[in-house]
């Protein structure tokens, strides 16, 4: 065990609120656990060095940091600062069926259920998930009730002042018959350390629009993720967007816990320098009928490191499943580094399941060509690349949130240089 992890439990065993329990079985877990090394498969091209010798910590004053302004949209603001909520946001008033409270705050009966609820989705599996459930305590549950439609996006936006670590979870359970769209935005300043996780419970029939955005760079080391457990007919798209830092490492997981359950799942990132990004995808078939589409695109250039795991599990029951997943990478330098691993597990006989991996360089001709031309090398550069990612950003439900994030790619790519 790490000197690191010794400290989360040690100060995790001090804190004690309603979620007690939870927080219990979470430490009786982590005591248990060895700290991941090159030989523990899930982290084997992912070393925790930057966790070790982060500098990061708790930082209790108040500090004054507010969420990049996006242009033409307008969202439900659900802002952290260091990891603890700003709770000026839930005096604001709300759509219809819609309802924000920290866990502390709800009554018994709901804080009961959403005790009984919390941690299920996300799998134990994830040991920064356990230290999240060790170290969260501004916990914030979001209720949509059956047959609302709330038409405007909640934007989850997690800000980092230079040294923090923070800790922050959201659990959103979406009624029966509900739509809602979320982002989850992650800003970082500086060396810090988070890890943020988000669990969603979408009832029969329900719509979830789901956005996580994780652009830090530099010195952060982030970990997180979102999880999802989907129910009778119940319809997901999820759209990830990430560039590399120290560390960031993101699962991702989608439960199909009842027939025709429908997910869509895109991811793109962007590497340069030393930067790594981990992205562990699981998609859990557990039920007949379901359909799954996932697309993962990486562009890696310098000696940055990306990594990407998908599974597709198709339990024994789950017949008639349609699942396909397919990753895309481009090298841009001959020291960058792509690990991918696709997998597929299929116990049950009537099915259609593919999957593909390819990994290439950019056309070093096509390069030349454009700059002999008179485009320079890095208008050059993101021409060529632009395509490779913006297949699916024109696939992103929210056109504001396309174009806010285009000129933002745009600039990553004329800072990434063909090597």
């Amino acid at each position: 065990m790490s000197e690191w992890l010794e400290s989360a439990i040690t100060r995790a065993q001090g804190i004690n609120d309603w979620l007690a329990p939870k927080r219990a079985y979470a430490l009786e877990l982590l005591s248990t656990t060895k700290w991941p090394t090159r030989k523990t498969e899930a982290w084997r091209y992912t070393p925790l060095r930057a966790v070790e010798r982060t500098q990061a910590k708790v930082i209790d004053a108040v500090v004054n940091l507010s969420p990049v302004a996006i242009a033409d949209f307008a969202a439900i603001e659900l802002v952290f600062v260091n990891g603890k909520l700003d709770e000026s946001q839930l005096a604001k008033a709300l759509p219809k069926g819609l309802s924000v409270t920290l866990g502390r705050d709800l009554e018994k009966a709901q804080q009961a259920h959403a005790l009984k609820t919390f941690s299920t989705v996300k799998p134990e599996r994830h040991l920064f998930g356990l230290i999240n459930d060790a170290l969260a305590q501004d916990v914030v549950v979001v209720t949509v009730a059956d047959g609302a439609d709330v038409a405007e996006p909640l934007r989850i936006s997690s800000l980092l002042s230079q040294g923090a670590e923070s800790h922050t979870r959201v659990q959103v359970t979406l009624g029966a018959g509900s739509r809602l769209a979320v982002i989850e935005d992650i800003q970082a300043q500086g060396e810090t350390l988070s890890t943020a996780f988000v669990e969603y419970h979408v009832e029969s029939n329900a719509r979830l629009e789901h956005y996580r955005f994780a652009l830090q760079t530099g010195t952060n080391v982030s970990i997180g993720g979102s999880h999802f457990n989907l129910h009778d007919r119940a319809k997901m798209h999820s759209t990830i967007v990430g560039f590399g830092s120290d560390l960031s490492r993101l699962d991702t997981d989608i439960i199909h816990a009842g027939e025709f359950a429908d997910a869509k799942l895109n991811a793109m990132y962007l590497l340069d320098g030393k930067e790594l990004f981990d992205l562990h995808a699981t998609v859990e078939h557990a039920m007949p009928n379901g359909t799954t589409e996932e697309n993962v695109r990486c562009i890696a250039a310098d000696r940055s490191r990306a990594v990407f795991n998908g599974r597709i599990h198709i339990h024994r029951d789950a017949q008639k499943t349609l699942a396909e997943l397919n990753n895309r990478n481009l090298l841009m330098s001959n020291t960058a580094e792509i690990n991918t691993k696709p997998e597929l597990e299929i116990y049950a006989d009537d099915v259609r399941c593919a999957h593909g991996a390819t990994v290439a360089q950019i056309d070093k001709q096509a390069l030349y060509y454009l700059q002999t031309r008179g485009v320079s090398r890095s208008k050059a550069q993101v021409m060529l690349n632009f395509g490779f990612i913006n297949e699916l950003i024109d696939l992103m439900p929210n056109a504001a949130l396309a174009e806010w994030v285009r000129p933002i790619i745009r600039e990553r790519f004329s800072q990434m240089e063909v090597k």
